[in-house]
């Protein structure tokens, strides 16, 4: 990788110089090998997501809309145009809750970076190798803008769908080609359209969903129109009134550019994955319910009080005691530590009506308190720590503690995991041969020449 240089008040031109030089042959393996991973895991929450009502009413709008065929839509295997196409697969990313996470920039990278790569990569006829090309470029963009706003832009805005615009603008003009000046414009434009407010948690609804469909369409968009000469904002990350300073109350542009280019320290090694089928805020609570619960032998009826210490954000985005709905659900702290511990998991399938009201699993809930921790609060988001402390009913204490949730590199999980991840999400959809065919197509992506072609024929027979 080329080592680049830039004045602080020339963000934007130093992200499109990288951009513009980085080649596929110049990844390290491990970089590679991710970009893969991602793609997998990716793809196998968007097909996972694409029967759920969000997605069918998301297909319904497409299709009544048309366009040229251009792109995949993952839902029908049909072909509408790039755009509809990177919005629609964006929307079925974010269904399931089990799409990939990055901590430190707390972006949801493939839900909104990979369906805008995929439709540019579709459009232009792009190979295997190009399309890892958008993915790097994608991710590398969108997480370190993330982690120059974040925490302080996340209490109002979802960063899926704000600096994972940047992050696909990124992706998408990489793989169409563009110039250095383009790149700087289609970032320009990417950070104007930048948007996603948290407010859709108050009434459970859609939106969220949304965040990554509109981050991959407008970041596709900004790339085209700066193919076709459409200016845009030179230093909309740095400027009086861009996208920092009228986003976020604390930010600090230099972790945008600071190392950019220097050895092998590609952010999308920091990639983190999904176990759980929940807000990942969720997961460190899981994972030590579902410890304790093994080690101990723990049943509910044993159980006298639950303590969870987290950090404030966790509280703040999940602290909700009484979920009416599954997908609420899946953003409530103490429901999913209560369904870890009545069900000994927390998979796509543990989260369904049954189990929303249960009984056994509310009586859990009202157990648990939530209590934000000074010492853990001090670690984010570099770490999202977790602590559970049960009690049982003659008084013995079960602690147990999680710096990393399964799935953060520091507690990785490996290939054959998301291997098994993705067959679980999509045997019910296809048959396994079928499963067996993909896998392996994406874990040779280097040498797919025709990207169109692997993501039809995956739907020719279902």
């Amino acid at each position: 990788m080329a080592v680049l240089t830039g004045h602080p008040t020339e963000i934007s031109r130093v992200l499109a110089k990288w951009i513009k030089q980085i080649r596929y042959e110049d990844f390290p393996v491990e970089v590679v090998q991710e970009a893969k991973r991602a793609f997998l895991d990716w793809l196998g929450s968007a097909l996972a997501g694409a029967g759920k009502e969000p997605g069918q009413i998301s297909l319904t709008l497409v299709e009544e809309l048309g366009g040229n065929p251009e792109a995949t839509l993952l839902s029908n295997g049909k072909q509408t145009s790039c755009i509809l196409a990177a919005f629609n697969n964006g929307v079925i990313s974010h269904i399931v809750e089990l799409d990939d996470v990055h901590k430190a920039s707390i972006l949801h990278a493939g839900a909104a970076i990979i369906p805008a790569a995929l439709a540019a990569a579709e459009k232009v006829k792009a190979d295997g190798r190009q399309l890892i090309e958008g993915i790097v470029a994608g991710y590398e963009v969108g997480i370190r803008i993330g982690e120059a706003v974040t925490p302080s832009h996340y209490y109002y805005w979802h960063n899926t769908g704000t600096v994972g615009t940047f992050g696909a603008a990124a992706a998408a003009g990489k793989i169409l080609g563009l110039t250095e000046e383009e790149l700087v414009h289609a970032i320009g434009s990417a950070g104007t359209q930048a948007a996603g407010l948290w407010e859709f948690l108050a009434d459970g609804a859609m939106s969220k969903h949304l965040h990554p469909a509109k981050a991959s369409m407008n970041g596709l968009l900004a790339a085209l129109l700066a193919q076709r000469g459409f200016t845009a904002a030179t230093k909309i990350l740095e400027g009086e009134k861009g996208f920092c300073k009228a986003m976020a109350s604390e930010f600090d542009l230099s972790k945008v550019t600071s190392g950019l280019g220097q050895g092998e320290g590609y952010k999308i090694l920091e990639n983190c994955y999904k176990i759980h089928s929940s807000c990942r805020h969720t997961h460190g609570g899981i994972d030590i319910a579902l410890q304790l619960r093994k080690e101990y032998s723990l049943i509910p009826e044993q159980i006298k009080k639950i303590v969870v210490r987290t950090y404030p954000i966790a509280i703040d985005i999940t602290g909700n005691f009484n979920p009416d709905s599954v997908y609420a659900a899946k953003f409530s702290l103490p429901y999913c530590v209560a369904l870890a511990l009545k069900e000994g998991k927390a998979g796509l399938r543990e989260f369904n009506d049954l189990n929303l009201n249960d009984q056994a699993i509310r009586e859990l809930i009202s157990k648990v308190t939530l209590l934000e921790d000074a010492e853990i609060a001090a670690l984010y988001p570099a770490k999202w720590p977790t602590t559970v402390e049960i009690t049982d009913n003659h008084g013995n204490q079960y602690l147990g503690r999680t710096d990393y949730p399964q799935g953060d590199p520091e507690n990785s999980v490996t290939d054959e995991q998301l291997k098994a991840k993705f067959r679980d999400l999509t045997t019910s959809l296809h048959s396994l041969e079928k499963v067996e065919i993909l896998i392996a197509s994406i874990f040779d992506l280097e040498h797919v020449k025709d990207l169109s072609g692997m993501l039809q024929r995956e739907r020719s027979e279902s």
